[in-house]
């Protein structure tokens, strides 16, 4: 694609502006701002919206019980137990239970402080269970067609 095809769709960068590799007049590859292009602003829209409803679902699930607070943060960094475990230095097997309210509540404070840095919130937000707005994670409106 040469750099004067390179699109500029408005969508899913809201202002901002995305790295393209184009051909020159001297017919190498370089580097073009771009803010964006329709077929990827339409599939990363798609992709948020599904992640807003799986967040909507573990805040539902939290809500009736089912799950703890540490599930919320999970979802909304698209993480599962696997990888929160890596990161928390926590093992798997215990991360699960943590995500049970009952196992949840008893966690000590050593623990709710790994998952509260690795999530940079409070732990005493984290076990209050203080969740964000419904509208996070934020929404990215549809691109103009």
């Amino acid at each position: 694609m040469k750099i004067s095809e390179v699109p500029n769709d408005t969508g899913i960068t809201e202002g901002g502006r995305e790295i393209r590799y184009a051909v020159d007049e001297s017919g190498l590859y370089s580097p073009v701002g771009s803010t964006g292009w329709e077929p990827v602003n339409i599939a990363n829209s798609l992709a948020w919206e599904k992640i807003r409803q799986e967040v909507a679902a573990t805040v539902t699930a939290i809500e009736s019980g089912r799950l703890s607070p540490l599930a919320y943060y999970m979802a909304l960094n698209q993480m599962d137990s696997a990888l929160l475990a890596g990161y928390a230095g926590i093992s798997r097997w215990r991360v699960r239970l943590h995500l049970k309210p009952f196992f949840f509540r008893r966690l000590n404070s050593k623990a709710l402080a790994r998952y509260a840095d690795l999530f940079n919130i409070n732990p005493d937000d984290l076990r209050r269970g203080k969740l964000f707005p419904p509208s996070y994670p934020p929404i990215i409106t549809e691109p103009s067609r």
